[in-house]
């Protein structure tokens, strides 16, 4: 049976991930911005949290986290890097761990760059990927804590996933990230394709995610330092992927 995703709106901008797996009744959270929507829905639904999983330490993330935990007793999950930041956990993971979430194997992905001790979380059958404040859709985190370098190495290993995989990520930024992308590619028709359905999908009140890694390979710009189009626009014909991905991050940073 499918798992069931439900993106919960919470705070002014966050998405916390609710994800349902009929087969085994059980029931995980992908980051906790606040308890009270996350448990609206729970109830609403007659499902019970059995885990939360937490991409990182920033409280629009966590704040929710222990009181969920109180209130249903679900495993908090997260990375033992950042212990010392996180709400208590029940178990602490590393990137290269695949844990068992109900009948689901879950590959834990180190995700550094906006914070050093940030993970993704891949649900390979059921092609999904948490990504949190590094991959977003049209766009990437801001580096909080971490380096350009370490930033482009997480968005390597998350654009290798398959194309098909959907990113969960933690924002509704798409309208914003796609007003960068066209600033530097105004006429790409790709990006005007995806803007014209991200502003309708938003006057509609519809979430813009999740969205399929294919789309992000094709439309987000930090996914293509090495399209030549794009190198063009910027003036870097001649830079690595590394500087490409660097400066469009500074212009993004400035925009």
């Amino acid at each position: 049976m499918p798992l069931e995703l439900i993106p919960i709106p919470c705070r002014t901008d966050n998405y916390a991930w609710l994800i349902h797996d009929p087969a085994t009744d059980t029931t995980t959270v992908v980051d906790a911005p606040e308890a009270a929507p996350i448990l609206r829905e729970l109830y609403a639904r007659g499902w019970k949290l059995t885990h939360i999983l937490i991409t990182h330490h920033h409280p629009d993330h966590t704040d929710g986290a222990p009181m969920l935990e109180a209130a249903t007793g679900a495993r908090l999950i997260g990375a033992a890097a950042d212990t010392h930041r996180l709400p208590h956990l029940t178990e602490e993971v590393t990137p290269g761990e695949v844990i068992p979430v109900g009948m689901q194997a879950v590959a834990v992905i180190d995700a550094p760059g906006h914070t050093l001790g940030h993970v993704a979380y891949h649900f390979a059958e059921a092609k999904l990927a948490f990504t949190g404040d590094s991959l977003m859709a049209w766009g990437c985190g801001r580096l909080f804590e971490g380096t350009p370098a370490q930033m482009w190495g997480t968005l390597t290993r998350l654009a290798a996933l398959p194309p098909d995989t959907l990113i969960c990520s933690g924002h509704e930024y798409t309208q914003a990230n796609g007003r960068f992308a066209l600033s530097l590619e105004p006429a790409n028709p790709a990006l005007i394709a995806r803007m014209a359905a991200v502003a309708a999908a938003r006057a509609e009140g519809r979430p813009t995610l999740p969205v399929p890694l294919s789309l992000e390979l094709a439309t987000n710009p930090f996914l293509r330092a090495s399209d030549p189009a794009l190198r063009a626009a910027i003036g870097m014909t001649e830079a690595s992927d590394l500087e490409v991905f660097t400066a469009l991050r500074a212009l993004k940073d400035r925009f």
